[in-house]
């Protein structure tokens, strides 16, 4: 049988190349930091969205708006096309 490992139980973040034990609001925090960052240096073409022909009509709706209004991209794709 395989390695066990421990379930995380707190959020961690890379402080000098190492991970540190972090509270919720510090860790979503730097994530939005980073992805501010990155919008910013690319803006448009930064993030894209893939979503499910078998999550329901308004998941998807849900997930295209998040990708349009708040990550500010088009780079939408479902396999409900194939």
């Amino acid at each position: 049988m395989g390695k066990r490992y421990a379930r995380l139980t707190t959020p961690l973040v890379r402080e000098g190349g190492e991970l540190r034990p972090a509270s919720w609001e510090v860790a979503l925090d730097r994530t939005a930091a980073g992805f501010r960052s990155v919008m910013a240096d690319h803006p448009g073409s930064a993030f894209g969205m893939f979503s499910c022909s078998k999550a329901t009509n308004e998941m998807n709706f849900l997930a295209q708006k998040f990708a349009r209004v708040v990550l500010g991209t088009n780079n939408i794709d479902s396999c409900n096309r194939t």
